[in-house]
């Protein structure tokens, strides 16, 4: 039986979100457009906003890759499909900026908030050290070119001149040579942009063509205690904020099926608050076995879990 564990307590400091987050654990998926191949990752959201989301990912992204996202959000019948680019990646945790949002979208956002009555997340980075030192430096350079100027004697000012109008010179000559080399990386761009744009076109329309896989047949039951010894990975789940507000606990027992590589496919509550089966569900999809075989030969088995949540 798993406990839930606690959860991550939030970064303090001054918030620079032009739009409210709000806590939300709801699975979704990632896809990355790789060398013209979409590589789909699952995922949790940490948190939500209009702007962008907060997510564990079962994979890595890079710092700019452009996604696509397809969210489930609680209480909403559809999911929620948007593109977006990666702000920030650090270990299995990353920051997504949403790209060409609708007026819709934003507004069912905001809807799904305020119909939940979500809990606002207060949590930010802090500023880094290191950028800190740089703006302190920024702000100690004026100080020392005065000091320079000051110091420096009347009868050198002639030459000061004429080095100032060479370094000029050179300016507009290094200015040239930039002009002349963005406007040549924006020829490269747009043809860039143009087949990138297209990919994304036929990846979007396999998205919304694409419709759930049924779920394998179970071949064989398989006891509880014997499936926990195959058991090779396991996330515990997390304890829901609304649970704690009204104090529920106990086991949630789950009836799941587990493919022939080990991964869950499917799973089913059998008892216990919805809120609270949610929650073992988005942890139980991150768990992996090592296949159940018969007669040496691996083997779709259905067995039955239980996860504890308790304060």
């Amino acid at each position: 039986m798993m406990a839930a564990g606690e959860q991550v307590q939030p970064q303090v400091g001054q918030s620079r979100r032009r739009s409210p987050r709000f806590q939300v654990r709801a699975p979704l998926d990632v896809t990355v457009l790789r060398s013209g191949i979409p590589d789909k990752m699952p995922g949790r959201s940490l948190n939500l906003c209009e702007r962008g989301v907060g997510a564990m990912l079962a994979g890595e992204v890079v710092h700019g890759e452009a996604v696509a996202i397809e969210m489930r959000l609680p209480a909403l019948p559809d999911p929620l499909r948007v593109r977006a680019t990666v702000r920030y990646q650090e270990n299995l945790r990353c920051g997504l900026e949403f790209v060409g949002m609708t007026p819709e979208q934003r507004t069912l956002i905001r809807d799904w908030a305020k119909e939940t009555k979500a809990e606002t997340d207060v949590s930010t980075s802090p500023k880094p050290a290191a950028e800190k030192a740089k703006e302190e430096v920024k702000e100690k350079q004026p100080e020392k070119q005065q000091e320079k100027k000051s110091a420096e004697p009347k009868g050198r000012s002639r030459g000061v001149s004429v080095m100032a109008a060479l370094g000029r010179r050179k300016s507009d000559r290094r200015r040239l040579v930039w002009t002349i080399l963005l406007v040549l990386a924006a020829i490269v761009g747009t043809a860039f942009w143009w087949r990138w744009n297209r990919a994304w076109e036929q990846l979007e329309s396999g998205l919304k063509s694409q419709e759930p896989a049924s779920a394998e047949k179970a071949q064989v039951q398989v006891p509880a205690e014997v499936m926990e010894k195959l058991l090779i990975h396991r996330v515990e789940p997390t304890y829901p904020a609304e649970a704690r507000r009204e104090n529920l606990q106990g086991i949630i027992a789950l009836d799941i099926i587990v493919g022939r590589d080990g991964s869950v496919v499917s799973m089913r509550a059998l008892n216990g608050p919805e809120v609270l089966a949610r929650a073992a569900m988005d942890a139980l999809r991150w768990w992996k076995f090592e296949p159940y075989r018969v007669n040496g030969e691996a083997a779709v088995a259905e067995t039955t879990v239980a996860v504890e949540f308790k304060r």
